[in-house]
């Protein structure tokens, strides 16, 4: 038998009184994504007193919209960044051992249709292999064209060559998101989401609380800390900036966003279970095909933005792109109307910053910067080396006299809520959603009301309830974008399922629920520019 404890509850008249209490935390995290869960994670391990607050939804932004790969970054390895991939890989592999359930391997082929292709590619990706050592996940494979049309049954026979076979991982970013909040909960951290930062406390030039507002209620609240992290991703600099003005300085942006679009097409596009990659398309960007979660993902660009919307919409020029691109390679092309969602994400790239940091040009590595105030803002990186953030985070904090001498980071070792038994057979990620994605919880799921009750592709009652109950959801958009994730997969089946989410939401909650306000959003997503 499991010894792993019930889940907690996550009422929220019981996180907003906790909030309301008068406490002084250890560390106060601004940021609900995959870097600020993070660093409440590895805090709590190490005893830690820590309250986490998010403006909207945890991972509501970039941290919801990756490509879904759990990546040492072959890319950063044809710059000749040796470090960053030797630990992103590192990474990879920690992170597919404490989360099996929700973090895979995945294997990629990379079709060649010059001759010189695969042997230029396989080389590289045999010292991808190299680096990752022991935590490699598969040899690296050169490829008829017999073995690659068995791997890629429609990818376009055309000039094909072969192709070259690799490993990588992939993932549910959103999901994951979730189960470190609440492995964080289950240690005694306080998060909270839909409660917004309005200000930030100083005394004598020293940061030692926020002021916060819960989004439901409109009640603020004060909550003093030893030391408070900006974990915001690309809404880093609004935090900065407010941080600066109270101590009559400027702060010069270190975010410079760039967005990534995706788009997602039925299976059949690409059946089986290997991705495609195309590691230079014709204008030298890259291009993926993931089977995920039932679908094809579709992607991605790299286009720097000014706005930072907390709904960014695809530039005409991109969704073209990835379907002109994508029609090279497979021999079905998918055309705009088989599309059955589009989404954005946008990546918090750094730039140099001369007042408070120091980093060498535009870069996806991430950045800790500590202001004159005691202010610890963290961005940049990537969801796979999430943990190695935190743990860089901690030891900045405690180098600054902010926490006081602090043990060792244990995270590397601490399998996530619902991890299934080590050795435990998973389902694929590349299957459709079902309860394999709640671990050693589907058990509990099952016994819910409505678990043979379908609302819609794959989600059940009982998997409304369980977000309602046990995952911090709040809304319709909460349920069908994060907990289960149909607004990325297929934007008119979410709309469809929205009417029925809503009644089990208000059953649960007793919160009014709009489901205009979705369906909007909804068409958003099923709309291309």
């Amino acid at each position: 038998m499991s010894d792993t404890p019930l889940p907690q509850a996550t009422l929220r008249a019981d996180l907003i009184e906790r909030l309301a209490q008068p406490h002084v935390y250890d560390l106060a995290i601004i940021g609900g994504g995959a870097t600020g869960l993070g660093v409440a994670l590895d805090a709590a391990l190490r005893g830690l007193s820590v309250v986490l607050l998010e403006s909207h939804d945890f991972a509501k932004g970039t941290s919801s919209r990756a490509t879904k790969l759990v990546h040492g970054g072959v890319r950063y390895l044809a710059q000749g960044n040796i470090s960053l991939v030797r630990e992103a890989l590192h990474e990879r592999t920690t992170l597919l051992n404490n989360a099996p359930h929700l973090a895979q391997p995945l294997p990629f082929v990379m079709p060649s249709y010059h001759w010189w292709e695969s042997p230029f590619y396989g080389i590289g990706l045999k010292m991808y292999d190299a680096l990752a050592g022991k935590a490699g996940l598969g040899p690296t494979e050169f490829l008829g064209q017999a073995r690659t049309r068995a791997c890629l049954p429609t990818i376009s026979e055309d000039h094909l060559w072969g192709g070259v076979k690799y490993w990588d991982g992939q993932f549910d970013d959103a999901r994951l998101a979730l189960v470190l909040a609440r492995s964080a909960a289950q240690l005694g951290a306080l998060l909270v989401n839909y409660c917004a930062v309005t200000g930030l406390h100083h005394t004598q030039g020293r940061i030692d609380g926020l002021s916060c507002v819960d989004q439901e209620s409109g009640q603020s609240y004060d909550v003093r800390a030893r030391c408070v992290v900006n974990a915001a991703g690309v809404w880093v600099d609004a935090l900065r900036q407010m941080d600066g003005e109270a101590m009559g300085r400027t702060s010069k942006p270190m975010v410079a966003p760039s967005q990534g679009v995706h788009v997602v097409v039925d299976r059949e596009f690409l059946p089986g279970d290997h991705a495609l990659l195309v590691p230079k398309t014709a204008d030298g960007r890259v291009l993926f095909a993931v089977p995920w979660l039932g679908k094809v993902i579709l992607g991605t660009t790299d286009t720097p933005r000014d706005d930072l919307a907390r709904e960014p919409e695809a530039f005409a020029d991109e969704v073209a792109f990835i379907l002109e691109e994508s029609a090279r390679y497979l021999k079905r092309a998918p055309r705009r109307e088989d599309v059955r969602s589009v989404w954005v994400g946008l990546r918090p790239l750094v730039k140099p910053v001369e007042d408070d940091g120091n980093t060498k040009g535009i870069s996806r590595e991430h950045t800790v910067a500590v202001s004159k105030s005691g202010l610890v803002t963290v961005t940049g990186g990537k969801w796979t080396t999430y943990r190695a953030m935190a743990e860089d985070v901690l030891q900045k904090c405690e180098q600054a006299g902010l926490l006081s001498t602090l043990p060792a980071s244990t995270t590397a070792q601490h399998r996530l809520v619902g991890a299934p038994e080590v050795g435990a057979p998973t389902v694929r990620l590349s299957q459709p959603p079902g309860a394999h994605l709640y671990g050693q919880e589907a058990a509990l799921l099952a016994s819910l009301p409505g678990a043979d009750h379908w609302v819609g592709p794959n989600l059940s009652e009982a998997m409304v309830r369980f977000a309602a109950r046990y995952e911090y959801a709040r809304t319709i958009e909460d349920v069908l974008a994060r907990r289960h994730r149909m607004l990325f997969l297929d934007a008119r089946a979410a709309a469809a399922a929205a009417p029925a989410v809503a009644l089990i939401l208000e059953q649960e909650l007793g919160l009014p629920q709009s489901v205009e306000d979705f369906l909007a959003l909804a068409q958003r997503y099923a709309t291309l520019p």
